[in-house]
């Protein structure tokens, strides 16, 4: 299968969303969990560093792992195969992209329409009262003191506004993804392995509702089999591919109504 067919497939669908996970970050220098050697979890439990029973247990020892990946993640850019989705959304042919990734590259891209479920980066949260404080600020705090960056009004430590393991999912957050993959007619899955519940349950809606799948990423999937069109190559040269391929069958092609 070549990108020109995934072109075609999103060139004739009438409602298409992206779904992308770790993989589509890998160019811009942030590692995947789970690769031996290499991933974030290679060297940790996180079921002891990114718990939220750790965080309560302990926050300081909780901020001691969590503050060096903020700092990772901080200065990260959006590679080529962000700002591929966020091209297919410009020339509306994208409704939207439904993350895994807390890192907002998305968004830096350009894109408008993002889900992010597992939250974002961006913010920090006092459980206390409430107050909410930026990522710029957590990290100048991190680095003033040593434990866990504190509410400015109540002195709570802060906890990242992510889903930490042991927590649900924002309701409003996933059934807005769900709705987006059983309107979808075609789910264009990036970067992701689809093992991880319940973000992995959307292509199932997206296929019982008579959508298609694609994948594009490395490694293989629950859903390759379901799969319209699966590409295994490097997702940035695969999503360039597929946005000069889109040029060259429609390079006027103007937004989709109901589009912003």
């Amino acid at each position: 299968m070549s990108a020109a067919r995934l072109a075609e497939l999103i060139c004739a669908s009438g409602r298409v969303v992206a779904l992308t996970g770790a993989g589509i970050s890998v160019p811009s220098g942030i590692p995947d969990f789970r690769s031996p050697g290499t991933g974030l979890w290679a060297n940790v439990d996180p079921m002891e560093v990114a718990h939220i029973a750790g965080w309560r247990r302990d926050p300081d020892k909780f901020w001691s792992f969590y503050g060096q990946r903020f700092a990772l993640l901080h200065d990260k850019r959006p590679n080529d195969a962000h700002l591929a989705l966020a091209e297919l959304e410009r020339r509306g042919l994208l409704e939207a992209v439904v993350t895994q990734n807390i890192d907002r590259l998305h968004r830096l891209a350009g894109s408008d329409c993002v889900i992010e479920v597992h939250g974002s980066i961006d913010w920090s949260a006092c459980l206390r009262c409430g107050a909410r404080t930026e990522l710029e600020r957590v990290l100048e705090l991190l680095a003033a003191a040593e434990g866990a960056p504190r509410c400015a009004g109540c002195g709570a430590p802060l906890k990242p506004d992510v889903v930490l393991f042991g927590e649900r999912l924002a309701h409003e957050t996933i059934d807005a993804a769900c709705e987006l993959a059983e309107s979808a007619d075609l789910l264009l899955c990036v970067g992701s392995s689809l093992g991880v519940q319940p973000v992995a349950g959307l292509p199932e809606l997206t296929l019982r509702s008579g959508g298609a799948v694609a994948i594009v990423t490395q490694g293989p999937t629950p859903y390759d089999r379901a799969a319209t069109v699966k590409l295994e190559g490097d997702v940035e040269e695969e999503l360039r591919a597929l946005v000069a391929a889109i040029g060259a069958q429609s390079p006027l092609l103007p937004r989709r109504a109901g589009t912003a």
